[in-house]
């Protein structure tokens, strides 16, 4: 569709009514079409999360869950009318409730139950956008196509393509050449109905796989900072904004942990050499960050942190070497337990792996290697990567903290320590 922009905004920039107002203000400084990808409102991922993990363990969950619909009624009725807000949330929230009363009668599969509870955030806050704004309103798993991976879904483009272009294909005309359509990030549908989510933090992804398929002009990520910086605001002073990035090295920051950017975000859009702005709704006339296809120096020092960790370590129990038949069975227990690897290192007679810690996905990993190794691990680790690092910014980070495990690139320097 000819000069189509995505615009993606996530949870900060709809945590409430003055944010969603807010929001309205700078769609309204857009012309022409625009297709927009709304998060769930706030932290109602993390309340889903743990309202879902209540039902499952058959632990009562209702105080939360009205806590989470209060909420959304609340911001709702901020904007809408009283009567305009029952259509808005109602047939939702009924779902959201079978769900939940199904899954503490007969929990089943936990990873595919979870995605059809915790979808509910982005639908919820789409709705609540949508009406707000006086737009249409399109349930993003009528189009972004996927297979069974429950949390981590992979997309079926073929599908998918086809799907966006039937959507413009409806009689009336491309509906966003009139109007902005509002749709959810995160979510998507099997072949047989389910729902699905494609990886936490995902509704970057679903920007970039509809500007990929509807080959749009750009994309740009709404966020409460001035653009893509070199840090952490919250965490490191003097951060750095970068007014040009290149995609290889966005890629390489998301891969770390770079918060701003979901990991997959990039590659749709350099295949289709579409450029990814990030942007302050905080400030939308700032220039904010251009990432495209681009030369330029060597950047500042990138510093990444990852907290929550958990440091694996296999060793053979009969001190033989650790051998590729040993790792293959390694890398094929992690995958089975669906533990991704964030930094690894091997020496003769061990292997040690640093995951983002799940204490359901680690006891599996254990129950499946602990016959064939003996396993160690610790956990309540913070994992700091330095992507262009200098010897100041080693000195810098590390001073004062007691290193597990270290290793280090041409560019990049990663360290696990104790938090």
């Amino acid at each position: 569709m000819e000069n189509l922009q995505v615009y993606k905004f996530g949870g900060a920039s709809v945590k409430d009514a003055a944010a969603i107002l807010n929001l309205q203000k700078i769609v309204q400084m857009h012309q022409g079409p625009l297709l927009i990808v709304v998060s769930a409102m706030g932290k109602t991922t993390n309340a889903l999360e743990e309202i879902y993990d209540l039902a499952y363990r058959g632990e009562e969950y209702r105080l939360k869950l009205g806590e989470l619909e209060e909420f959304h009624r609340t911001v709702a009725g901020a904007l809408l009318e009283a009567w305009e807000v029952d259509i808005v949330l109602n047939e939702y929230l009924d779902e959201l409730r079978q769900h939940l009363r199904q899954i503490q009668l007969a929990p089943a599969d936990y990873d595919q139950q979870y995605d059809q509870v915790v979808s509910y955030g982005e639908l919820l806050s789409s709705r609540i956008v949508a009406w707000a704004l006086g737009t249409n309103w399109q349930d993003s798993r009528g189009l972004i196509r996927t297979d069974q991976t429950w949390r981590e879904a992979r997309v079926n483009w073929a599908d998918t393509e086809a799907a966006l272009w039937g959507m413009l294909r409806t009689k009336g005309g491309p509906p966003m050449a009139q109007v902005p359509v509002v749709t959810q990030g995160f979510i998507g549908q099997a072949s047989d109905g389910r729902t699905t989510t494609l990886g936490r933090e995902g509704s970057d992804y679903t920007a970039a796989i509809l500007a990929y398929c509807l080959r749009a002009e750009s994309v740009t990520i709404w966020k409460d900072v001035p653009g893509l910086l070199n840090a952490d605001p919250k965490i490191f002073p003097d951060t750095v904004r970068y007014s040009e990035i290149s995609y290889r090295e966005t890629i390489e920051m998301a891969y770390y942990g770079a918060s701003v950017i979901h990991p997959k975000t990039l590659k749709p859009l350099a295949d289709r050499g579409i450029p990814l702005r990030v942007k302050s709704f905080l400030d939308p006339e700032a220039p904010g960050t251009l990432i495209h296809d681009c030369q330029h120096p060597t950047l500042a020092p990138a510093y990444i942190r990852k907290t929550d960790q958990c440091l694996l370590s296999f060793s053979s129990k009969d001190f033989a070497f650790v051998s590729e038949e040993n790792l293959e069975v390694i890398f094929g227990a992690l995958a089975q337990a669906k533990l991704k690897i964030n930094v690894m290192q091997n020496s003769a007679i061990s292997f040690s792996v640093c995951t983002d810690f799940s204490e359901r996905r680690v006891n599996l990993l254990l129950d499946l290697l602990r016959e064939q190794f003996t396993l160690h691990y610790n956990t309540g680790l913070t994992l700091f990567t330095i992507k262009n690092y200098t010897p100041a910014s080693l000195a810098q980070l590390t001073v004062g903290k007691h290193l597990l495990l270290e290793q280090r690139t041409r560019n990049t320097f990663q360290f696990v320590c104790t938090a």
